[in-house]
């Protein structure tokens, strides 16, 4: 029994200006989350400080993935900075 799937939608390529654009919200995200964990697991007790170690760990690893994505593309991580501090109006990690 064979079905017919019909798209919905037609699947459009993203430009490399909205890869780019993606990649430095995500980065900018990323940095946000890392900062929250790390405010978090000061005050963290008990099983909380085995989570935010984790929530920190992972966070810096993706960090650190995106941060090569944005090397080898050729974004200069000076220009995410300053769309960091433009948006938050203090200087990123």
């Amino acid at each position: 029994m064979e079905r017919d799937f019909i798209r919905e939608q037609k699947i459009i390529d993203k430009t490399d200006k909205q890869k780019e654009n993606e990649l430095i919200v995500s980065i900018i995200n990323t940095r946000r989350e890392l900062i929250d964990a790390h405010k978090k697991f000061d005050f963290a007790e008990g099983e909380l400080i085995d989570y935010y170690t984790y929530k920190i760990k992972a966070s810096q690893a993706k960090l650190d993935y995106l941060t090569k994505q944005a090397k080898s593309m050729g974004l200069i991580l000076e220009y995410v900075n300053g769309v960091y501090f433009r948006l938050n109006g203090k200087e990123a990690i």
